[in-house]
């Protein structure tokens, strides 16, 4: 493996990371066609999932594709679906070598993609840059393995993780470029999750508000186990610009669903908690309708019923600094945690600088 193969497939990738959050239920995954040393095709999934990134790669490659490299950061499909295999279309193309990032974990790929296509007589070359071909896919597996969306939790909080002051004092703890930051990490999900209480604190949009940053718009996902949204918020006024789905218990009042169905929302009934909605159905719920990346923005009793059934994958935490002491709201409520062996562990990632805050990405220790 050349420098050059590193070169192309990073290229790739970073293809595959624009279409974050908006090829739901399809991963994200980025192409690149090379001959004789130059790039004749360039490809991404496209919004919902189709065309996949070969077949437009290929488009753009057209006859220059015959005897070239393809750079693919995911294992080529090798099933029928709504379009023909990509194996079929690298190899009814001509191509002469893949080189692929990360293996599909998809039951109906698997290692069958590698497999056609060597049959075909390309030459495959397997686990290039795995390790971040694998970090871009890391929602469609959790989907395909787990059954439920990777879950990013974000926190915007002084440095004592206060979220509010006591009088519920909010707006605005961070300064505005980790706001256009936290836009940017909306972007890249496909929903942005919050519960009720936020909703009724606040109010929000929770659109991305970055011009021109995704063309398709975030699904927005509320936690109300009684509806109580009210149906003059804007999350209900907006419901047919943007997505609202609603996760609420079984039994719901009847009335309450008809009325946000009518005016356009996605109303999802779970088993029950006793803090509300059964958290782990929940996310079940929305694994089963497609997403697999969601953003959870609050607040602190949505973040800790998370943390508590284990399932917050990566946390997003924008710190200001600013003290505000031990009578604000905690940006996680208390979620019984009674021993230092009981307490969720995550490893740091990354520290950034964004403006006067920091912001420190966290992955889970599996």
């Amino acid at each position: 493996m050349s420098s050059d193969d590193i070169a192309h497939m990073r290229a790739a990738l970073a293809l595959a990371r624009r279409g974050l959050g908006t090829t739901w239920p399809n991963p994200s995954v980025g192409c690149v066609i090379v001959r004789d040393g130059r790039v004749v095709g360039r490809g991404v999934t496209q919004p919902g999932g189709r065309p996949h990134a070969e077949p437009m790669a290929l488009a753009m490659a057209g006859t220059q594709a015959r005897g070239a490299t393809a750079y693919v950061t995911l294992e080529p499909c090798n099933h029928w679906g709504r379009s023909p295999p990509c194996t079929d279309a690298l190899i009814d193309a001509g191509i002469a070598r893949v080189m692929i990032g990360a293996t599909d974990p998809d039951p109906r790929v698997d290692g069958a993609g590698t497999a056609r296509l060597r049959s075909a007589g390309i030459e495959v070359t397997t686990g290039v840059l795995e390790a971040e071909a694998n970090d871009v896919l890391t929602g469609f597996a959790t989907r395909i393995t787990l059954g439920r969306p990777m879950v990013t939790l974000k926190l915007a909080t002084t440095l004592d993780g206060k979220i509010a002051t006591a009088a519920g004092e909010s707006q605005w703890i961070t300064g505005p470029d980790a706001r256009k930051a936290a836009h940017a990490l909306r972007g890249r999900h496909d929903a942005v999750m919050v519960g009720v209480g936020t909703v009724l604190a606040d109010n929000p949009d929770l659109t991305c508000r970055i011009p021109g940053f995704r063309s398709t718009p975030v699904v927005r996902v509320i936690a109300d186990s009684h509806l109580r949204t009210p149906l003059t918020s804007r999350l209900a006024a907006t419901a047919q610009d943007a997505p609202v789905w609603f996760l609420t218990r079984d039994g719901t009042d009847p009335a309450r669903v008809s009325a946000f169905s009518d005016l356009g929302a996605t109303v999802l009934q779970v088993p029950a908690s006793d803090a509300g909605v059964d958290i782990t159905a929940a996310l079940q719920a929305l694994g089963d309708a497609g997403l697999t990346r969601v953003l959870v923005e609050g607040g602190g009793q949505l973040a800790a019923a998370l943390l508590r059934a284990d399932l917050v994958d990566r946390i997003a935490w924008f710190h200001a600094p600013a003290i505000m002491g031990g009578d604000g709201w905690p940006g996680v409520q208390a979620f019984g945690v009674r021993g230092l062996d009981l307490m969720p562990r995550f490893r740091r990632t990354c520290a950034t600088v964004v403006g006067n805050d920091i912001l420190s990405d966290f992955q889970r220790l599996s």
